[in-house]
């Protein structure tokens, strides 16, 4: 054996080694689904979207409140916790286990975060989901927390907007998390019948039930680019139809092109558009407001003569 085989060629895969074993948050590049190195400071710069492909990668609450607030000055808006596990749930795991690691991971107590701030000098209250916890999966929590985000939005009249990223209700809640497709649904009725703007940014994904309620309810709702949108997934439907479905089938620019959603917005755009549509939203409804207010008054005058 020479010093070569001996000594050279261990050296080398130890160095390997080291490399595939060390913990991504140490490493300085990521890798792209368009398969390339990306250097992590420039997916940051970038507002976390690859500089070579463009897709757009995902962010947690936190993330996407920095970058979508002005000046990235937020406050987070404390919502309701009801009971972890209602029904003592266990498949492969149990579930009061799957939410201690996902809140280990995400550092908050569900996948929903609601805070508030300005968008361009205007205050709005801002919902977004983290796909990291359990799949951004909605159940009893994420119910209450988008409710109390529009009960704040109400009681301090301002506009809501909402940031899907999610694979539905939660099966770990059952009819519990079903139940939360009404509930939200009822609460976008009430933001409604207050006149206030309500805006979804749909990500990717957003899929199941969180697509069947509240997420295709806005006044208005953007895309980002290439994000998957629909209900079931991609396969059940081919089985289900026997037809093969085209290649950009339930991504956000073929559900645009069918009249889905209103608009595709690249990331670094979103504080500008959703400012311009929130302030146009809001000259409307106040000029509504006026003529009722004068309708109401010459029925007044009407009356009085």
């Amino acid at each position: 054996m020479n010093w070569i085989t001996k000594f050279i060629k261990p050296k080398i895969k130890s160095l390997f080694k080291k490399k595939s074993s060390a913990p991504g948050e140490d490493s300085l590049w990521t890798t792209c689904k368009c398969k390339n190195l990306v250097y992590k400071e420039d997916l940051k710069t970038n507002y976390n979207c690859c500089p070579k492909c463009g897709s757009h990668h995902k962010l947690t609450c936190k993330e996407r409140f920095e970058l979508f607030f002005d000046n990235g000055d937020y406050e987070i808006i404390q919502t309701p916790l009801p009971s972890d596990d209602p029904l003592n749930w266990t498949d492969s795991k149990k579930y009061t286990d799957r939410l201690k690691s996902a809140r280990k991971l995400t550092n908050q107590d569900d996948a929903i975060l609601i805070a508030s701030g300005k968008i361009n000098q205007m205050k709005v209250t801002v919902g977004a989901q983290d796909f990291r916890f359990i799949g951004g999966s909605f159940g009893a929590a994420s119910g209450e927390a988008f409710i109390a985000g529009v009960q704040h939005a109400i009681d301090n009249k301002t506009p809501f907007i909402f940031f899907s990223c999610s694979g539905g209700q939660r099966m770990m809640e059952s009819s519990i998390a079903l139940m939360q497709m009404s509930r939200t649904t009822l609460a976008v009725n009430e933001l409604k019948k207050k006149n206030l703007p309500y805006i979804v940014v749909l990500t990717n994904p957003t899929t199941g039930g969180v697509t069947a309620s509240w997420a295709m309810l806005g006044d208005i709702l953007i895309s980002e680019p290439k994000a998957v949108i629909g209900f079931a997934g991609r396969r059940v439907i081919q089985d289900t139809v026997r037809e093969t479905l085209p290649d950009e089938f339930q991504t956000a620019e073929y559900v645009k092109d069918h009249g889905g959603i209103d608009l595709i917005v690249e990331r670094k755009y979103l504080n500008s558009t959703v400012g311009t549509l929130i302030s146009v939203l809001l000259k409307k409804e106040e000029t509504q407001a006026k003529n009722e207010s004068n309708v109401t008054v010459d029925r007044s005058l009407q009356s009085a003569s």
